[in-house]
């Protein structure tokens, strides 16, 4: 992860899941909220989905610790030099160990699709643990850097470990839109962060690297950092957006014998949650 690429790839992955996770719940809430839009699928549907997103989290997990392991001048599963009595390239043990327990979660999230004894929360409960371990990983990560690399790190941390907080308050609050958004932003959050880590320790121009003990460096990304928290709020909200037209879409091409029933059956619910 010591380049730009490196901090690109997962930066990538958590964007991508980010969406995708924004989107699977908004999807979840409508189906909730509304029962005639069920046409969107069914418990069986999403089971299937969540097994295609077990097997996807694994495979990114497999090609970062790949990338990690057998990068030019990564550790290539040697952790430690006899000869020369040194650990071998722990940075890279540090990522790989982090992508590892995404795998773990990757496959958690398989075991609860397939085996309907196994409760879905312990999905929510590995997805926490990968996040807590990576926070932990990362607060262990930049012990003699300059003051900036250790700042953008720090604010990385903060937004894992609020991430996994969000994760851990799933299992309790099931199917709560407000809590599943929390956690989706932090994770769109993280994606742009890592990203921007690269920008600022890595630039892919190749010119010179900011300067790493300007205190003004760190003022702008301190506002650098609230702008991306603000774009990933604007992201979901697209999203949100582009649900609920879609839906409305899919509504107006209903009979209306159809919609005047269901409208119905909505009034009769929302009048039982007012008692």
């Amino acid at each position: 992860m010591g380049s730009f690429k490196g901090h690109a790839l997962p930066g990538t992955f958590f964007i991508i899941m980010g969406i995708w996770w924004t989107l699977k719940c908004i999807v979840k809430y409508v189906c909730r909220k509304h029962k005639r839009t069920s046409y969107f699928g069914s418990k069986a549907v999403f089971y299937r989905v969540d097994i295609v997103e077990g097997i996807t989290i694994i495979g990114m997990a497999v090609i970062g610790m790949l990338g990690e392991q057998f990068i030019v001048g990564g550790p290539h599963l040697s952790l430690y030099n006899y000869k020369e009595g040194r650990w071998v390239q722990l940075l890279g043990w540090h990522h790989t160990t982090m992508y590892f327990f995404f795998g773990l979660f990757g496959v958690m999230n398989i075991l609860c699709s397939t085996i309907r004894s196994l409760p879905t929360s312990l999905s929510k409960l590995m997805f926490s643990n990968a996040l807590f371990v990576e926070a932990f990983i990362f607060y262990n990560h930049t012990h003699g850097r300059e003051i900036l690399d250790i700042f953008v790190h720090q604010l990385l941390v903060m937004v894992i470990f609020l991430a996994g907080l969000a994760a851990f308050m799933e299992i309790f609050l099931r199917a709560n839109l407000t809590v599943e958004l929390l956690r989706t932003s932090f994770i769109l959050l993280q994606g742009s962060w890592f990203w921007q880590i690269g920008f600022v320790l890595y630039p892919p121009s190749g010119g010179p690297a900011w300067d790493l003990l300007d205190h003004d460096n760190i003022m702008f990304l301190t506002i650098c950092f609230c702008w991306h928290y603000a774009f990933t709020f604007i992201i979901i909200g697209a999203l949100y957006a582009f649900v609920i037209w879609l839906v409305k879409t899919r509504l107006n091409r209903t009979c209306p014998s159809e919609v005047g029933l269901l409208k119905n059956v909505e009034r009769e619910q929302e009048s039982e949650e007012e008692m």
